[in-house]
């Protein structure tokens, strides 16, 4: 795997063609299998909100919402970096205004 960007991933696979490469951004592309080790009340947990049927689907909504939380902290670093602190409030306007574009835009807005 190769990261192209903060929050895009490079995967490769094989065509008739020979090797081709597509990009998917986080929340896009085809399932795959993963490993994931939880204790066990979280699980439970999970299983009674949501059922057995949407763990998965509710465990990668979880990590998307986290995902999108890094990818603002990362610009938020990078844009105190070149200007100096933000404020709270206005940090936290930050936070809604880009949780309102990623609704919008029904995907991961580029954040450096």
């Amino acid at each position: 795997m190769k990261v192209v960007r903060a929050w895009h991933f490079s995967y490769s696979f094989d065509t008739i063609e020979g090797m081709a490469e597509t990009t998917y951004s986080i929340g896009e592309g085809p399932a795959t299998r993963v490993s994931l080790s939880l204790p066990e009340g979280t699980a439970e947990a999970i299983r009674a909100r949501v059922g057995k049927r949407e763990f998965s689907a509710f465990i990668a909504e979880a990590v998307e919402r986290e995902l999108r939380g890094q990818v603002l902290d990362e610009y938020l670093a990078g844009y105190e970096s070149r200007k100096g602190p933000v404020s709270e409030p206005a940090r936290q306007r930050a936070r809604q205004v880009f949780d309102e574009v990623f609704a919008e835009e029904a995907e991961w807005p580029a954040a450096g």
